[in-house]
This record gives C-alpha cells, sequence and structure tokens, in this order.
C-alpha cells in the first residue's frame, strides 16, 4: 500500500514540476539553501505558495517527495515502511521534501530521526508553530526558517507581464499603471490563485478562510468553543490595524476570561492568519501592557470575509505596508512595533534595527486636505524627538516630495515606489 501511495505522490511531483511558475528565490540564495545540511523548513500561511517555493528550490536535483495533505498516506503511516518505500520508488536521492508536516502526528521525533541519518530534509508547514516550541525544543540550531507569504507587489506585476519602470524617471502613463495595478492589489491582495484568477477571490478565499481555522485551529488544538473561535476570527478581521485589548474583547464577545482570548488568539495567530504588533517602550513589562494593533495576513481575506459596506482605503493601505514589511524580515515584538507619543499621536510603524530606531513609517492614503498632512507631519516631527530617530518616512498613495519640518526632513513616496524599489531612506 505504502509503495503505490509513493508512486502516485511521485507523479504528483513531476506533474507539479512542469508546471511553469513565478520565481520567487534567486539562485545565489538556492545555492546558500542547497549547500548546508541545516532542516530548511518552510513556512508560512495555506496556499501562500509554500510548496511551490520548496519546488523552485529544488529543480534540477535529485529528491524524494512525502505529501502530508494526503490522507491515504497519514491512515497507512509506518516509519520504517516509509523509508523502505522512498528508497525503491526513487532507488537514490540527495533531498527529501517533506510538503505539510504539520499534519502528520508527532512529526518533530521523526524528522529528528531523519536528520540524525543524515538525509538532507527540505520542508514545508502552514503552521506557525513549527517554529516555536515543536522546532525549538527538538531541533534546536538544526534549521533555517524561510517564510513564504502571499505574492508581494512586484511579484504580482511580473506575474501580469508587467514592466517595472524606473525608479524616478516614471512616464505619466507608466505610473498610472502601477497606481492601477496597486488599486487592485490593495483590494485582491496576493495570494496566487486569486492573482491568477480574481473572479474566483470569494468564493476561494472565503473557503480558505474557513479551512485555516477548521483544519489548522480547531482540529489541532481540539477546540469546543466553535463560535467564539469565529466570533473572534470576525471580530479581528473588522478590527483590522486597529487598537485592541484582551479585556475589551472579553467583554465585547462574552469569554469567560481573558486567558481564554489571549489563548485564542494566539491560535489564530500560528497559521499566519492574523499578527499583531504591540506598542514601542524602552522597558518590555510596560510594552507588553499597552493595547495591540491586529492585522490580517492578506487584503484579499477583507474583501472575501469583512463586513465593511464601503472600503476604507488607508486601513487597507496600512494592511499592505504591514505585511511587506513582514515580507522585508521585521519581526513583531523584536524589530517591527506602533508607536504613541507623549501627546497621543500615534506612529504606525516603528522600525529597530539592533538596539537602535531605524525608521519611523506612518502610511496615509489622502492628505489632500492640509489639516491631514499637518497631523502626519506633526506625528513624525514628535516621535522623532522622543525616540531619537531622523529618518522619517511618510507613505502616500501618489504624493512625492520633502518635507523640512523644524530641523528635521520628512520624506513623502509613493507606496508603489516603496513596495517595487525597497526604498529605504
Amino acid at each position: 500500500m505504502i509503495r503505490n501511495i509513493l508512486n502516485q505522490q511521485k507523479e504528483e511531483r513531476n506533474v507539479l514540476l512542469n508546471h511553469a511558475y513565478i520565481h520567487r528565490i534567486d539562485d545565489a540564495t538556492k545555492a546558500d539553501y542547497l549547500k548546508t545540511t541545516l532542516i530548511k523548513l518552510i513556512t508560512g500561511p495555506r496556499r501562500a505558495g509554500k510548496s511551490v517555493l520548496a519546488l523552485q528550490l529544488l529543480e534540477n536535483q535529485s529528491f524524494a517527495y512525502l505529501n502530508f495533505d494526503d490522507d491515504l498516506l497519514l491512515k497507512h503511516f509506518d516509519e520504517d515502511a516509509v523509508i523502505q518505500g522512498l528508497n525503491d520508488v526513487y532507488t537514490r536521492f540527495d533531498y527529501l521534501l517533506l510538503d505539510e508536516i504539520q499534519n502528520l502526528p508527532d512529526w518533530e521525533l521523526w524528522v529528528n530521526k531523519l536528520y540524525r541519518r543524515g538525509l538532507n530534509l527540505v520542508i514545508t508547514g502552514s503552521n506557525a508553530n513549527l517554529l516555536s516550541h515543536e522546532m525549538a525544543s527538538t531541533l534546536t540550531g538544526r534549521y533555517i526558517l524561510i517564510t513564504v507569504l502571499p505574492f508581494s507587489f512586484s511579484e504580482t506585476i511580473r506575474y501580469n507581464n508587467q514592466l517595472l519602470p524606473d525608479a524616478n524617471n516614471a512616464s505619466p502613463t507608466e505610473t498610472g499603471q502601477m497606481l492601477g495595478t496597486l488599486q487592485t492589489y490593495l483590494f485582491n491582495g496576493g495570494f496566487p490563485e486569486t492573482v491568477l484568477n480574481p473572479g474566483i477571490l470569494k468564493n476561494y478565499l472565503s473557503s480558505l478562510f474557513d479551512s485555516i481555522l477548521l483544519k489548522d485551529i480547531l482540529k489541532r488544538f481540539r477546540v469546543r468553543q466553535t463560535q467564539q473561535l469565529y466570533d473572534l476570527s470576525n471580530f479581528l478581521l473588522s478590527n483590522y490595524t486597529n487598537l485592541f485589548s484582551f479585556n475589551q474583547i472579553k467583554e465585547a464577545l462574552d469569554y469567560n476570561s481573558v486567558a481564554t482570548v489571549q489563548k485564542f488568539i494566539g491560535y489564530l495567530e500560528e497559521p499566519y492568519l492574523f499578527q499583531h504588533i504591540t506598542r514601542y517602550h524602552n522597558k518590555i513589562k510596560k510594552q507588553q501592557k499597552t493595547a495591540q494593533k491586529i492585522y490580517i495576513i492578506d487584503n484579499g481575506f477583507i474583501k472575501a470575509r469583512s463586513f465593511e459596506l464601503s472600503p476604507n482605503y488607508g486601513r487597507l493601505l496600512e494592511n499592505l505596508v504591514f505585511v511587506e514589511l513582514l515580507r522585508r524580515g521585521y519581526k513583531t515584538e523584536l524589530d517591527l512595533f506602533y508607536y504613541r507619543t507623549r501627546n497621543d499621536r500615534e506612529i504606525d510603524f516603528v522600525l529597530r534595527k539592533g538596539h537602535q530606531i531605524e525608521q519611523l513609517v506612518q502610511v496615509c492614503y489622502d492628505i489632500n486636505q492640509p489639516k491631514t498632512l499637518k497631523r502626519e507631519l506633526d506625528a513624525l516631527a514628535e516621535a522623532s524627538m522622543e525616540l531619537n530617530c531622523q529618518n522619517l518616512l511618510l507613505l502616500t498613495w501618489d504624493k512625492e516630495e520633502q518635507i523640512p519640518v523644524n530641523d528635521l526632513t520628512i520624506h513623502l513616496i509613493p507606496t508603489y515606489k516603496w513596495l517595487i524599489h525597497s526604498l529605504n531612506l
């Protein structure tokens, strides 16, 4: 039985290898990953392209393939039989790809055995817990993490066969095309299937949202309060980019305790559905006690599931920028925060590098009103003094200029330029 399953999966692997994909990993990075014997752990949300990235990493290499999203494999799984089957089906292989490994009970113990036997492993999984206690406790120092999120704006442009304009010499036509593409991306997000076929977005992402709740949370953690979890997910989705406290949610959704709210939010963050940031403070205890801001991992979920009567462009743009910051390697509660000044002015993102504040970032879709522009500039100027940071960025929809404020210079940059050129002034 196992050998038949592995033969079927080998055929599946070969079909997948023949598909045309947008390349998401450059040759130099690929070479670095392949030459290390450390476990390559590819993680991120469901359907974001983890398996494709693993195949791109291993293309032109000799590798075996196990897909644990296969109920038949899980039902008949036996360690010795699987290893024997792999040797029979593939004869020889230099790498072993374990796809969606989180579906296998006690997977980390088996992976540890394989690693000790000298197998060079590439693993994909949809659960953030792959990085927490399961990996940390059994494979400390034996893996490297590769996080895959839905398509970036630049990847979406490449997928649509558009050319990236020069950062400083874009024509009005090119600028208009970029803004049009960005507006679509702002609403639809970057899940590969929906970029390919926008017409299925609401149905596809609504089903994906439910699938994450069911497979990655309810089943995995044996949650009995199903309705409470669904209510919480809808609450967070409706309040993306907003401040919240655990006690506020407890009262709003009639939970029995704050501890349950904390636990359920943790569940929702593990499969990369939501992420939160805390307020920056130089004392960690105070930082942990402040209100938090919640974000959704892809704007498409908002379009598919939110109860908004009309789109909130400002919040959508802020959520988009947050996800891009994650894509660029910033980590919540480590080097990515929000901030409130002494006069209660809010800074959307504080970026830290080591022990230093690297940059303060505001996001504002519409700054055409002088009052709005003044509010954003005043917040950046005040935070600059308090945090001793002069690298100040205001991401706009289409405005670009440098504005002096006191002894500071605040850079206004269209978000599309920041997205495609990784500007960090």
